[in-house]
């Protein structure tokens, strides 16, 4: 018999784990450490159950039998985190690019890379094929 048989006929038919969770405990230890600082200032022992929540939330879902409706939960969080996560991403990148200039589209919004240096110059968008002058 496996060592970990117990286990598996333990979670079988039941949901496990998933990113959701992991960003769930993430925010538990987040939360437990901010706490343990300001529990050193002020000493209010009912906060604990911040960190208690969102890991009680972790074992319903993991021993949850409705499987159907955690994915659903966690394709909601991935889509809102990965939104977030991008815009983050291209951020950054936007920063450390040192070639080009990024202008927005006044009439479709839609975002416009230039090259930088070229004095003003007449951008055409490639969306809406709208026209204006901008100095680079």
């Amino acid at each position: 018999m496996h060592p970990m048989g117990w286990l598996q006929r333990l979670m079988y038919g039941r949901y496990g784990g998933d990113s959701l969770n992991i960003a769930l405990l993430i925010f538990s230890v987040i939360v437990s450490i901010v706490l343990r600082v300001v529990g050193g200032i002020v000493h209010l022992p009912w906060l604990a159950v911040f960190t208690a929540i969102p890991v009680g939330l972790v074992i319903f879902r993991m021993f949850s039998k409705n499987i159907a409706r955690r994915q659903k939960e966690n394709q909601v969080f991935l889509k809102i985190f990965r939104r977030s996560a991008g815009s983050v991403k291209q951020k950054t990148a936007r920063a450390q690019d040192t070639l080009h200039k990024y202008y927005r589209c006044p009439k479709c919004k839609q975002q416009l890379r230039v090259p930088k240096g070229r004095g003003k110059i007449c951008i055409i968008c490639p969306k809406c094929k709208h026209e204006f002058i901008k100095k680079t």
